[in-house]
């Protein structure tokens, strides 16, 4: 019997540890915050945001590859937002490029997201989302620089894995939306399109950038919001905008209190946890 799943998303911010509610400095091993912060976490079922690949900040490892193994994964797949380095100007060709860890080590620079999972996966699918037309201004996150910053959107991605439940197959989607609305609204209806034709229940899991109770009232009737609890700033939360919603499911299949947002001293988002019955 596979019992209770424990469900977890993160935006990680390619696993930058975090001082006083600014960006900290990498140790001399840049992958061990991330390793210590997905050990933590003791995830069945792990959606990862704002994941490095092979980039120089972040000591050109497979953020994904270390992520899998301090879960104990034993399936993952990454896929890339933006290819080569994130400092280059981002365009809107970039096709998605799906690794696993058959491809560890290999690949050009990418960032982009993971789906991860300690449970029997049937089939894996992948959409791209393409990116907003419009730039947006947004507040600076680093403490003691205020101001605003004109930020162009990427390409996006939505993962989705078919997992085995005690119950017959279960879907589960990770992505990250684009922050410009209501273009990310958009998105997050294409995606409950394109999981129409997979088994329910339905899981979509990740940053979506669509505050409180918004991504429910997007995907419409029969959607659930598992988890609410403010993530963003990390140090001093005020926004929900990392979610995990369910369509399929009944309220006895989430386990009592288990929703939860834990303190991890990485990123400037805090993850969401639940532990479910599926």
């Amino acid at each position: 019997m596979l019992g209770y799943v424990r469900l977890a998303t993160f935006n990680v911010l390619h696993g930058r540890p975090m001082r006083d509610g600014g960006q900290g400095d990498f140790p001399s091993d840049p992958a061990q915050p991330l390793a210590d912060a997905v050990a933590a976490l003791d995830a069945d079922v792990l959606a990862l945001q704002e994941l490095d690949r092979h980039q120089d900040r972040t000591g050109k490892v497979d953020q994904a590859l270390v992520a899998a193994q301090a879960m104990g994964a034993t399936d993952w797949r990454f896929a890339t937002a933006v290819t080569a380095a994130v400092t280059a100007a981002v365009t809107a060709g970039n096709g998605v490029r799906v690794y696993s860890a058959r491809e560890a080590g290999g690949g050009e620079p990418a960032f982009g997201i993971a789906l991860l999972t300690r449970r029997p996966v049937v089939d894996w699918r992948v959409k791209r989302l393409a990116p907003a037309p419009a730039a947006l201004p947004m507040p600076m996150p680093v403490v003691g620089r205020p101001g605003l910053v004109v930020h162009h959107d990427h390409p996006r991605v939505v993962l989705a894995a078919v997992l085995e439940g005690r119950r017959g197959p279960f879907t589960v989607a990770a992505t990250h939306l684009s922050f410009v609305p209501p273009w990310n609204a958009a998105e997050l209806t294409a995606i409950r399109r394109w999981l129409g034709g997979l088994p329910r229940p339905h899981l979509v899991l990740g940053d979506l950038n669509l505050p409180g109770p918004v991504p429910r009232l997007v995907l419409g009737p029969g959607w659930r919001d598992l988890v609410r609890a403010p993530t963003y700033p990390a140090h001093r939360p005020r926004l929900q905008i990392d979610h995990v919603l369910a369509a399929g499911l009944t309220p006895a299949a989430v386990r009592g209190a288990s929703g939860a947002a834990p303190v991890i001293p990485v990123s400037d988002h805090r993850p969401l946890l639940v532990e479910l019955d599926l």
